[in-house]
C-alpha cells in the first residue's frame, strides 16, 4: 500500500487549497530574509527579493486559478463535497452509477466496480461509438476493500458509503479514511427504498444522475439526455391503453431456471430499479397485501401456493439478465409450465412471464428497459418482445455521449 506524503512536496490536488495559504507564506517569508550590508550584498539581496516576490506572485496567481477551478457538490448523505479539479478517474460500487458516468461522455475513466456481475454492458454494442473497457471491469469487479480503494487510487468513488458500512463491515472511521487519503465518495443507493439504514434522502434516477454530471462538469450532457428521455417516456405514455385496461404484475427475484421460491419487490417502493413499471402505468398485483418489499431484513419468500392466491397477470423474474427472451423461455417459463402448482397460474398459462430488468439502472439502461417493457406488457401497442421494432434513437443517444448535440 502506497502511502501519501503528507510533506508541502506531497501536497495532493485536495489539500493544495487546503494548505494554499500556509505555503504561500513560508515563500513571502523566505524572500524576505537578507543581509543588507555592502553595496554588493545589497544589490544581490535587492535581486534576490525581487525573484523571490516574482516568484511568489507566480505562486500565487496558481493557486488562485485551482482556487477559482474548484466547486462543490451537495448529496445525501455526504453532504457537501469539494473537487479543486474535475475528476478523471472513478469507481462506482454499482451499474447504475457506472452508467451514469457512461452517459456524460467519462467511461474511459472507470477503474473497476463494486459488483460487475450485475452491471449489464451489452447494451453499449447498440449505440455507435460508445463502450467500456470490459478487461478493467473484469481486472477489478468488486472494489469494496480498502486496499482496492488505495491501488485504483481514483480521484472519485461514486459509492453511497453507508452501504458500505451495512453490507461490507466498514466503519465510519474507514470511509473517512478513503475519503481523506484517496478520494471522496459521491452517492447515495436508490435501487429501493425499503432498507431500515436509509434513513436520508432518497433521489430519482434523474437527481442522481444530475449530482453525478455536476461532479464530471458535464450538465450540458445531463441536460440533453433527460431531455431525450422525458420525450421518449411522453411518446409512449401517450400510446398507452386505458388505466383499466393493463395488466397488474408481480415483480420478484428468483435467480434459478428451476424456481420454487419468489422474493417479493413492490412497485410502490419507486426505487430506480422500479422506473420503467412505474412508467408504463401497471399496478401491483401485491397491492392491498401486507407483503413487504425486499431489504437487507426482508428476506421472505413466497411459493407457488402464494402465488395463486394473487394469481397476477403478469410475472417479472429478475435474476436472468444475461440470457435472451428465448432461453428465459426455454428454461424459467418452461418449467413453471411443468410445474403442478405454477402451471395454473395464469401468467404462466398465458406465457406472460418475462425477465424483470436490472437491479442497478441508469439513464442508457432504462432506455432500453423502458422499451423491452413495453413490449412485454403491450405487444399488441409496441411488438413483440423477440422482435426487432426499435422505439427510441440509438444513434441520437450515442450522440449525446459523444458529446454531439
Amino acid at each position: 500500500m502506497e502511502e501519501k506524503s503528507t510533506g508541502q512536496e506531497g501536497l495532493t490536488r485536495r489539500n493544495y487549497i487546503r494548505y494554499g495559504g500556509t505555503a504561500l507564506g513560508a515563500g513571502m517569508l523566505a524572500g524576505c530574509t537578507s543581509d543588507s550590508s555592502g553595496s554588493d550584498e545589497t544589490t544581490t539581496a535587492a535581486e534576490t527579493t525581487t525573484e523571490a516576490a516574482t516568484e511568489t506572485s507566480a505562486e500565487t496567481e496558481t493557486q488562485t486559478t485551482e482556487a477559482d477551478s474548484s466547486y462543490s457538490v451537495t448529496m445525501e448523505p455526504m453532504g457537501e463535497v469539494t473537487f479543486d479539479s474535475v475528476p478523471e478517474s472513478w469507481a462506482a460500487y454499482d451499474g447504475g452509477y457506472a452508467d451514469m458516468a457512461v452517459a456524460l461522455g467519462v467511461g474511459d475513466g472507470l477503474t473497476g466496480v463494486g459488483g460487475a456481475g450485475r452491471y449489464y454492458t451489452y447494451v453499449y454494442d447498440e449505440l455507435p461509438g460508445v463502450s467500456v473497457d470490459r478487461e478493467q471491469i473484469e481486472a477489478y469487479p468488486e472494489v469494496r476493500t480498502k486496499e482496492e480503494f488505495y491501488e485504483l487510487d481514483n480521484d472519485v468513488h461514486l459509492y453511497d458509503p453507508n452501504m458500505l458500512i451495512n453490507w461490507f463491515d466498514w466503519d465510519q472511521a474507514d470511509v473517512d479514511e478513503i475519503a481523506e487519503n484517496v478520494a471522496p465518495f459521491v452517492g447515495n443507493l436508490v435501487f429501493r427504498r425499503s432498507d431500515g439504514w436509509h434513513d436520508y434522502r432518497y433521489y430519482t434516477l434523474y437527481e442522481a444522475f444530475e449530482k453525478v454530471a455536476q461532479v464530471f462538469q458535464r450538465e450540458d450532457r445531463y441536460e440533453a439526455f433527460e431531455a431525450f428521455h422525458d420525450e421518449f417516456i411522453a411518446e409512449i405514455q401517450a400510446e398507452l391503453p386505458p388505466a383499466d385496461e393493463r395488466p397488474n404484475v408481480f415483480l420478484t427475484f428468483e435467480g434459478t431456471t428451476e424456481p420454487e421460491t419468489f422474493s417479493p419487490y413492490r412497485l410502490n417502493d419507486k426505487g430506480t430499479s422500479k422506473k420503467q413499471w412505474n412508467d408504463l402505468g401497471v399496478t401491483d398485483a401485491l397491492s392491498g397485501t401486507d407483503i413487504e418489499n425486499l431489504s437487507t431484513t426482508n428476506r421472505g419468500e413466497l411459493d407457488y401456493e402464494n402465488l395463486l392466491e394473487i394469481d397476477p397477470d403478469v410475472i417479472l423474474v429478475r435474476g436472468h439478465e444475461r440470457k435472451t427472451p428465448e432461453e428465459f423461455r426455454d428454461t424459467v417459463l418452461a418449467y413453471m409450465e411443468d410445474h403442478p402448482v405454477g402451471g395454473e397460474l395464469a401468467a404462466v398459462q398465458n406465457g406472460r412471464v418475462y425477465r424483470g430488468g436490472y437491479l442497478f439502472q441508469g439513464p442508457i439502461h432504462n432506455l432500453f428497459l423502458t422499451e423491452r417493457a413495453a413490449k412485454q406488457l403491450y405487444p399488441d401497442v409496441f411488438g413483440d418482445v423477440t422482435g426487432d421494432a426499435e422505439l427510441f434513437d440509438r444513434q441520437r443517444v450515442a450522440d449525446i455521449v459523444n458529446g454531439e448535440f
